[in-house]
């Protein structure tokens, strides 16, 4: 270490007091920083990486219920198409009519939360957002039902006991008007198109009777149950989802088959570590201790 010295030979004092470090920004001013800073970091994490979604309605029960609240990953799909068996988020069409009615906001503070809640991603969803899980892609042949009354991808039967536990009655007639019946006529997926369905199949509007859904209306993959914390969950995709067959191409082949990942893909850290590194440069932080994980 080298020290300034005098022309005695001393250590000038001035230097010394130059290299002691500045104080330390009182609490109540740093407070409100780091509280602007958290929502800048959750709004840019809801805009462009995770979002939490509130269920409005009993359409995927029960994997999801009443008021569960899900998180989305809003950027698997800008790598990947959807796969078969996984839960999305999207945007209706026209065509599709929404199962819960918006409430509007009352007043001036049910105003504000509401802004408040969408920019952090906390609200409720908007009208024409929905959550259903993908059963059929382009070029896919979706019907139902075979002698077991089991819906059919590419002639491939579904064993979808473990998520549906509420199924549409047989000996209803097929209504392309109405989703009450489980059975339905074949439908080939459109090409950029995906085949959704609730888990609750006596409830759920879907594509049996509201058409197929465009592959660039959808929000993203919803991989995990987050809220109430008794239902922390994950949600992956069905094993029997693994068997499909793929569909027939035009020259007769057979396209590459999809093979569904049993995790909610990549979820980023970054911000989370920006929001970490922003609380460890007060000192005031540090002096309270701190535990490292262990590897």
């Amino acid at each position: 270490m080298v020290q300034a010295l005098d022309d005695s030979g001393a250590v000038d004092p001035w230097r010394r007091r130059s290299r002691r470090s500045k104080p330390q920004m009182p609490l109540w001013q740093e407070l409100p920083l780091l509280l602007i800073v958290a929502f800048c970091l959750a709004v840019l994490i809801r805009t462009f990486l995770l979002q939490a979604f509130y269920i409005p309605s009993g359409s995927m029960e029960d994997t999801l219920l009443v008021g569960d609240r899900v998180l989305v990953n809003k950027v698997v799909y800008n790598v990947r198409d959807p796969e078969r068996g996984e839960v999305v988020v999207f945007r209706g069409t026209d065509k599709w009519v929404p199962q819960v009615d918006a409430e509007p906001p009352t007043g001036f503070a049910d105003k504000l939360g509401r802004t408040v809640g969408d920019l952090v991603g906390v609200s409720r969803p908007g009208e024409k957002d929905f959550i259903k899980r993908v059963i059929g892609l382009p070029g896919d042949r979706v019907s139902c039902c075979d002698d077991q009354g089991r819906v059919l991808v590419n002639g491939t039967p579904l064993d979808e006991s473990a998520y549906v536990l509420r199924d549409s009655p047989l000996d209803l007639p097929p209504n392309p008007n109405e989703c009450r019946s489980r059975r339905f006529e074949e439908i080939v997926v459109p090409p950029g198109q995906m085949f959704v369905l609730g888990d609750h199949r006596l409830v759920s509007q879907d594509a049996r009777c509201q058409g197929p859904v465009p592959i660039d209306n959808v929000v993203g993959r919803a991989f995990a149950v987050v809220w109430p914390s008794s239902r922390w969950h994950s949600l992956p995709v069905p094993e029997t989802f693994a068997n499909v067959a793929p569909p027939a191409t035009a020259t007769g082949g057979a396209a590459p088959p999809v093979r569904p990942t049993p995790d909610g893909g990549v979820v980023l850290l970054l911000p989370v570590a920006a929001a970490l590194s922003a609380l460890a440069r007060s000192g005031r932080w540090r002096r309270a201790g701190q535990r490292r994980l262990l590897p």
